[in-house]
């Protein structure tokens, strides 16, 4: 993994209010103390600035602006990874753990698995 993962993964971990983060100093204690909805409204809105950034650089050629918004959906979504103790190393593994797979086949395999667990 990405040392700089794997640090700011660290980091994001030490602001949790379990963990000593402080709300009044830290912006993702902050996030944190708001709980889920919060942390998820965040990646909605960073996901948003991402496409509409995508979208402007398609017109404009402006790739900066794109690198921009991902870093920040990167980044919240390693806040919302925290939330759920979960780290960029689980997303790294079920990414390997799909290497070779087809796409097609890997999203019918969800379906399947799905109707599977609703008794279908």
């Amino acid at each position: 993994m990405s040392d700089t993962l794997q640090r700011l993964a660290l980091i994001i971990e030490s602001r949790k209010i379990a963990n000593g983060g402080d709300p009044e100093k830290s912006y993702v204690a902050r996030l944190f103390s708001k709980g889920d909805d919060a942390i998820l409204k965040k990646i909605g809105e960073e996901a948003t600035e991402t496409v509409m950034a995508a979208k402007d650089a398609r017109v404009d050629g402006d790739k900066s602006k794109v690198l921009y918004e991902c870093a920040d959906l990167w980044f919240h979504s390693l806040i919302m990874l925290a939330q759920f103790d979960l780290t960029p190393q689980n997303v790294l593994d079920e990414l390997a753990r799909r290497e070779g797979i087809s796409g097609i086949e890997e999203h019918a395999n969800r379906k399947l698995i799905a109707r599977e667990q609703n008794g279908d």
